[in-house]
């Protein structure tokens, strides 16, 4: 068996199990190896059933008080048991589990782990996993891996399959120059694989950890490197000799520019003069305006008889920016045709799109991942837009530019990176910051609270909407997990549903939905359809809504600062005050000092700073802390400090071996194509 085998090469997995590991993005035997664990279970210390006071998941010691009951009904079987100590008794229920009647013995003692659900005053238990005492603390020493799941594919399953991996593949390769892993005191790439999974000691999981952000760090600027190194001398094909429309439009647009979207708008335009092709980056703070450059920089190469083109990362977004962008050419009596290409078009509508990028040799041209298909041909690409950088992968970005001959590329991110570090992630592009917010825009006010606040911000939200405004709850988890003690969308949207009773209407939304779903709930709740939208971080980059005035934040502390602010970015949009309710469901000192930062600040690049001085080493369960690049394990604001590592190491690396043509490098120049390949795929 080989990395590259068809993931049914491992035993125990069929045709049935193969569809629903290609749902996570599993495919190959390399696919399960690559697919990490989202968190881990730490075991908590076992309470007493008189000590169980909310719903959460426990582990309780208690005593068997009389022999299980094993019932039958027409669809299962049912065990039910009673566990008590000297103040307080508990029930417990397993489904379809008629082994444990004989398992539990009445009179002993033993540790049930799960989740305990309140039924009026009394807690009670559904499947906990049991163990004696001795198991349990031998469990309590060890890290159990959390899977990312899907429907009819647990955790413990992707588990198995990836522990059979181990079992079935000899692992011996290692590509990273022996003097890099030296001089960095990095673990072995087969070791780093096994613990990530397996940790055996949390010292070992941190140290796996950091081995294998390191990689992914390290492949990811070599790339970049060596693609600038390529492109340094590529001429411009597309200059700039009128200037005109720029001038016009901003004399007829109802405000003016800030300073900063000024200073960008040169910087653009001057690059786009020059005799290479433009590689620039423009980073802006959610709010702050860079639709209207990109408008501006796509409207000027339309003058100069280019076309442009702008990538969006949903379909919802891109439909919005279509929108927009035609009745702006409306508006301002502007002769460009504006063309739409998104998946969701029907055929006769694609082929159409595909006869006006011919037709029109200036026409603005807006759409998703469609637009580097193959059937997407241009005639005149002089300027590609990405927006929203960190959803798309470096080499997504080339096959974009390589529709055109040598297109300028900009690319616009409204992650607030700390200058220093996107100077490492960006090393093959020029950076534009847009770090002021139109004076129009009224700040959200922001507030963190305990969850025995939930009951007032629900009628916070009630009259927003009353108002006629609209709300986010974002939640966690997708689904309710008996591994983690998070808010999930799925219940929550129940709980709402039942609280509202029919007041408004509450959507739902998650990143497991597919595409044409997710864009009918997003499209439904921009048409203010949906009055409440209760998501997952899907939402973080999505549509834009002014009407929405609330967004409400479950398990804040969970996230890290940058994502929050993100988030939050979402409300604010309109002429509406908005505002920001962040829940804290630990309150521990920690997640008060780390929360208050955001209460306190509504400017991204200092956030994102006190993001990279509260960050530790260990400190990564939970949700990954943001959403950019295109990274597994790595986070660019606690991995910062491997993140420099790895730029200064790829810059020594490539001043001694330019084409990495020595032997020691030759298995890192395997695993760079297999990166690209793989990235390729996606």
């Amino acid at each position: 068996m080989k990395l590259d085998s068809p993931i049914t090469a491992l035993k125990g997995i069929g045709s049935q199990t193969e569809k629903r590991m290609n749902r996570i993005g599993v495919y190959t035997v390399r696919d399960i190896l690559l697919h990490y664990p989202k968190d881990y279970i730490r075991f908590p210390a076992p309470v007493t059933p008189s000590e169980v006071a909310a719903e959460g998941i426990f582990a309780v010691a208690g005593r068997v008080l009389s022999a299980p009951v094993l019932k039958r009904t027409n669809r299962m079987e049912i065990v039910q048991a009673k566990i008590g100590d000297r103040e307080k008794s508990m029930d417990l229920v397993w489904f379809r589990a008629p082994y444990i009647k004989s398992k539990l013995k009445p009179g002993e003692t033993y540790i049930f782990y799960g989740r305990t659900k309140a039924k009026g005053r009394f807690f009670h238990m559904e499947q906990p996993e049991i163990y004696t005492d001795a198991q349990y603390q031998a469990k309590m020493k060890t890290l159990q891996p959390v899977y990312a799941k899907t429907e009819g594919l647990s955790s413990q399953m992707i588990g198995k399959a990836i522990q059979t991996a181990f079992e079935t593949l000899s692992l011996s390769y290692e590509y990273l120059p022996e003097s890099i892993r030296k001089e960095e005191g990095l673990c072995e790439y087969n070791y780093a694989l096994r613990q990530i999974h397996f940790p055996e000691t949390m010292e070992n999981l941190i140290v796996a950890r950091r081995r294998l952000v390191f990689d992914e760090f390290f492949l990811f600027i070599l790339q970049v490197q060596l693609q600038k190194e390529q492109k340094v001398k590529i001429p411009n094909d597309y200059p700039i000799q009128n200037e005109t429309v720029v001038p016009y439009l901003l004399s007829h647009l109802p405000y003016e520019l800030t300073k900063a979207q000024k200073k960008c708008l040169d910087e653009i335009t001057d690059d786009m003069k020059k005799g290479t092709a433009m590689q620039r980056l423009v980073q802006g703070d959610v709010g702050s305006g860079k639709t209207i450059v990109a408008f501006l920089c796509m409207a000027l190469m339309g003058e100069n008889g280019h076309q442009s083109a702008l990538m969006a990362p949903t379909e919802v977004l891109a439909r919005q920016h279509y929108e927009t962008f035609t009745n702006m050419c409306a508006e301002y009596s502007l002769d460009r045709k504006v063309i739409l290409l998104t998946g969701s078009l029907t055929a006769r509508e694609k082929r159409r799109a595909y006869e006006d990028m011919q037709m029109y040799p200036d026409a603005m041209i807006i759409g998703t991942q469609a637009l580097i298909q193959e059937k997407a041909l241009y005639s005149n690409l002089g300027l590609v837009v990405t927006d929203e950088q960190h959803r798309f992968g470096v080499r997504q970005r080339e096959m974009f530019a390589g529709k055109g001959l040598h297109p300028h590329i900009l690319v616009m991110s409204a992650t607030p990176i700390p200058r220093t570090l996107a100077i490492i992630i960006y090393g093959d592009m020029d950076i534009s910051v847009i770090d002021e917010v139109p004076s129009k825009r009224l700040p959200n006010k922001n507030c963190v609270v305990g969850t025995s606040y939930q009951a007032t911000a629900y009628e916070f939200i009630r009259k927003e909407i009353q108002k006629g405004h609209q709300a986010y709850v974002i939640c966690p988890l997708v689904e309710e997990s008996e591994e983690l003690d998070a808010e999930n969308v799925t219940d929550y949207t129940k709980k709402l549903k039942e609280y509202y009773q029919g007041e408004c209407s509450i959507g739902c939304l998650n990143g497991r939905m597919k595409p044409a779903e997710k864009n009918r709930v997003m499209e439904s709740f921009a048409k203010n359809e949906i009055q409440l939208l209760v998501s997952t971080t899907v939402v973080e980059v999505g549509v834009d809504v002014p009407n929405a005035t609330v967004m409400m934040i479950e398990n804040a502390e969970r996230f890290g600062l940058a994502q929050l602010h993100q988030l939050r970015g979402r409300v604010g949009r309109g002429a509406a005050q908005s505002y920001c309710i962040m829940v804290d469901h630990v309150q521990s000192r920690e997640s008060k000092r780390r929360l208050s930062i955001l209460n306190e600040s509504n400017d991204g690049f200092f956030i994102a700073g006190e993001d990279l001085k509260l960050r530790g080493p260990g400190d990564f369960f939970g949700i990954r802390q943001s959403g950019d690049l295109e990274f597994l394990l790595a986070d660019i604001y606690q991995d910062a400090d491997v993140l420099k590592k790895a730029a200064d190491d790829v810059k020594r690396l490539l001043a001694k071996d330019p084409e990495l043509k020595e032997e020691e490098n030759e298995m890192l120049l395997l695993m760079l194509k297999n990166s690209q390949a793989n990235e390729m795929n996606l």
